[in-house]
């Protein structure tokens, strides 16, 4: 059951999003497409990013030269699934890296081994254990949970995590719309996923 005021992010999110008139929008996810998503991925859409995609479900345009990501929104719906797992496993994969190859190390898994095979195997046994984050766009994420709303979505680039927006529909003005009106900048943002808040 989602919350009343996870429906009203949601919900708000897409309504901020659909006003700039930059994407086109299928029907919203169903109850059944949720139920066959959440099987086959293994989590469950937080409330506001599940109303969010029940509202409707935006449609990746041709990419620019140059861009990162050539279907930055998740294709749900009939979408190539090896592009959807690499999404879901971009916040894991990219803290790996940093592991291999920058000398990341997260002071709660306890001493680093010294050999760097064992590291990186001590790595993705504790990144296992790590709340799952689901794709909202691009690297922007939201924690999985159903009993979920009004996280911050988080921005992940390896270990470089920041905030880009305070919930879903503060997002979406951030990313998609600031040149419609300023950013309330008096409202700050709080992590409280285990493990991701202590990235940022």
């Amino acid at each position: 059951m989602i919350s009343n005021e996870g429906v009203r992010l949601g919900v708000e999110a897409a309504r901020r999003l659909a006003q700039t008139g930059l994407y086109e929008f299928e029907p919203g996810l169903t109850d059944a497409e949720f139920a066959r998503i959440e099987r086959e991925y293994g989590f469950e859409f937080a409330g506001d990013h599940r109303a969010f995609l029940a509202a409707g479900l935006p449609v990746n345009v041709p990419p620019e030269d140059g861009q990162t990501w050539s279907r930055p929104w998740p294709e749900w719906r009939g979408g190539d699934l090896d592009s959807l797992r690499r999404q879901l496993d971009w916040p894991v994969e990219g803290v790996l890296l940093s592991v291999e190859h920058n000398g990341f190390w997260y002071a709660g898994w306890g001493g680093r081994p010294a050999d760097g095979t064992a590291a990186l195997a001590t790595a993705r046994q504790h990144l296992a254990e790590a709340p799952v984050l689901v794709p909202v766009y691009a690297h922007r994420y939201l924690p999985a949970g159903g009993g979920n709303f009004g996280h911050p979505v988080l921005s992940m680039w390896q270990t470089d995590i920041i905030y880009y927006g305070v919930d879903l529909a503060d997002y979406m003005h951030r990313e998609f719309d600031e040149v419609r009106g300023e950013v309330d900048e008096s409202r700050n943002p709080r992590a409280t996923i285990r493990f991701w808040r202590d990235l940022l």
